[in-house]
């Protein structure tokens, strides 16, 4: 990391107020200098990256094993106090017109993204809940369910449902469509084969619903125009997919302390900065 990024990270941590003490150079009765907030920088992101205790980083940045871990918490709390607000939100009427714009020009006008779901792996799952949280592959795992422009903006993310459900049961318990239900739906308006639609939709994958807001691909197209439609579909649909394949990389900073809205700001500030 270059040496203004982490100034930057060091000065707007400590204006979160999220540091205190620990984002502040002090000194104890004696007038020693204590720990240099960038020493203290050093050991949480080392922890994040590499996985390492704070035993292990104990070795390079001479930090004692409380002051590691207090410092690896106020981090966290520090990147979502920052980065929530601008990144884990709704599409504002700028953001929403620059993704119509761009799904238009994919060929799909009104599409505001692609939706999925992804399964966290629990590595430490209690034994007495892995029945409910074990999946298909025989994994434990938690759900997260997103919804991703095509720049890889995941702008909602519902996480917690347990890991043997499908994406249906995490649609059913969804808030993706409180905004549609309370009538404060975006305002889309577009027009396909001269009808007009008011209703913005998600591309989603063949176990979502016939509903009008998911538009799904062909299973077996067997003209020219369905197997062009199904190759557009299933080619766009894959933004969600590779805002995934991102966030896998920081699924273990959720292993080493860093919670799953902490970890997607973190994917999402460092993907778009």
């Amino acid at each position: 990391m270059k040496r203004i990024k982490v100034a930057a990270v060091v000065h707007k941590s400590a204006a979160a107020g999220m540091w205190k003490e620990i984002g502040i150079l002090g000194c104890d009765a004696t007038g020693v200098l204590g720990l240099l907030p960038e020493q203290k920088l050093t050991a949480v992101i080392r922890m994040l990256a590499y996985g390492a205790s704070a035993d292990q980083v104990d070795e390079i940045a001479r930090m004692g094993k409380s002051t590691t871990l207090e410092a690896l918490v106020r981090f966290c709390q520090a990147v979502e106090t920052l980065y929530t607000r601008d990144y884990l939100r709704r599409p504002t009427p700028r953001d929403l017109q620059r993704l119509l714009q761009k799904a238009e020009a994919q060929g799909f006008p009104g599409m505001i993204g692609s939706i999925d779901c992804m399964h966290w792996q629990w590595k430490n799952c209690p034994t007495a809940w892995q029945g409910d949280y074990g999946n298909r592959k025989g994994q434990k795992s938690i759900i997260l369910e997103g919804v991703a422009g095509f720049d890889t903006w995941v702008w909602h993310a519902f996480f917690g449902v347990v890991g043997s459900q499908n994406d249906l049961n995490v649609l059913g318990q969804s808030p993706v469509f409180n905004d549609v239900l309370r009538g404060q739906g975006p305002n889309v308006t577009y027009q396909v084969n001269k009808t007009v639609y008011q209703t913005g939709y998600y591309l989603a994958d063949g176990i979502y619903p016939r509903w009008t807001t998911f538009v799904k691909s062909i299973p077996n197209p067997r003209s020219q125009k369905q197997k062009l439609f199904a190759t557009y579909q299933e080619g766009y649909r894959k933004d969600v997919e590779r805002s995934f394949t991102y966030a896998e990389f920081y699924e273990k900073f959720w292993d080493r302390g860093l919670n799953t809205r902490s970890s997607l700001d973190l994917f999402q500030t460092t993907s778009h900065a």
